[in-house]
């Protein structure tokens, strides 16, 4: 028997039947995915060859339906998911989506998308991926966020996220749009949805963490050619044991140490009492 919509949930409904979502993968059960959870994994934590992989295939799925909706468009605007210094995964997946978007408005005489920002200050070292709804928006509500009203007020947004749990995220960002008073024309993007109300949101972490069990997988998609530092693995690397750190810091090279410190303050970290032990273990080998 499925479990009873919370008033929050009811909400997001509403909010969906508002906006004009777009979900490549319908998430029903764990065993039955039309999605490869080990390649996801390893794009969560900064392998950008999936992140381009993933790109290809939703700007593929996305544009057979709704080609004729962005060819209507003068101007396009591709939001990934707020953050303030250091990208998110999903940064990655709407990079390569805006490439792909624009050959195909290139290859239809379309100027080409254009790509703004939602600034967020982190406050919290919690696991997201573990919590439900209500959990996820009482969490991320002591965050502070910035929006260039001017810049995408009255436009076509495309707002590009890797996967929708609960609906915190779009929840978020209209409560954003709303504070804002911003107008437009606004179509959530995501690589996967979670469909099936009976499965508790903490199979997002299920996703997150198939591959990367450890600090050995950590290690290996650092030493990968196509890595790039993500907020997820940071926030990993600032949690881990001094043993687990010596290691990793040992296995990098020095200009991989100094960007993850760099990435690390710019974002504020060093004001995060649990990750301070760490970067100062990071800044000082």
């Amino acid at each position: 028997m499925g479990q009873k919509l919370s008033d929050f949930q009811l909400y997001i409904l509403k909010i969906d039947k508002l906006n004009k979502p777009y979900s490549l993968h319908k998430i029903t059960s764990k065993s039955n995915l039309t999605f490869n959870p080990s390649d996801y994994s390893w794009f969560k934590f900064g392998d950008k060859d999936f992140a381009k992989k993933f790109a290809k295939e939703l700007f593929d799925g996305f544009i057979i339906s709704n080609s004729e909706k962005i060819l209507e468009q003068n101007e396009i605007i591709i939001l990934p998911s707020p953050y303030l210094s250091i990208p998110t995964a999903s940064n990655f997946l709407c990079f390569y989506f805006k490439e792909f978007l624009n050959k195909f408005l290139f290859e239809n005489n379309k100027k080409a998308a254009i790509e703004s920002k939602i600034y967020r200050n982190q406050t919290y070292v919690t696991d997201y991926g573990n919590l439900d709804f209500e959990e996820r928006v009482k969490l991320i509500s002591n965050d502070t966020y910035y929006i260039d009203k001017e810049f995408i007020n009255g436009k076509f947004c495309l707002f590009l996220d890797d996967i929708k749990i609960t609906g915190s995220h779009e929840h978020t960002v209209n409560k954003i749009l709303s504070q804002y008073d911003v107008k437009g024309d606004f179509f959530f993007i995501y690589f996967a949805e979670l469909v099936n109300k009976d499965i508790h949101p903490n199979i997002e972490n299920y996703f997150n963490y198939f591959s990367v069990k450890g600090i050995e997988e950590i290690i290996d998609v650092v030493s990968r050619k196509n890595f790039q530092f993500n907020t997820r693995i940071v926030k990993y690397i600032l949690n881990l044991n001094e043993d687990e750190l010596t290691l990793l810091l040992n296995s990098i090279n020095s200009i991989r140490r100094e960007e993850l410190f760099l990435l690390s303050i710019s974002n504020n970290y060093h004001q995060i009492r649990e990750y301070n032990k760490n970067l100062t273990t990071i800044k000082t080998i």
